[in-house]
């Protein structure tokens, strides 16, 4: 599933999990992406937008 969100173009980072023993292995820190219904030019639309995007803009169908 793509974790991208198609307002504002947030997607994910990568970065690594640090242990202890300071040993690192990768990880990556995803978005909190929604699938939501949008009125767009008239028409409502299903789209993924995360939760800033779902909080700020009206998405109310």
């Amino acid at each position: 599933m793509s974790q991208i969100c198609e307002i504002c173009g947030k997607k994910p980072t990568f970065g690594n999990n640090v242990s202890h023993s300071h040993k690192k292995s990768p990880r990556r820190w995803n978005p909190n992406i929604q699938s939501a219904q949008v009125l767009v030019d008239g028409k409502v639309k299903k789209v993924k937008i995360c939760a800033r995007c779902l909080k700020t803009h009206n998405t109310s169908a």
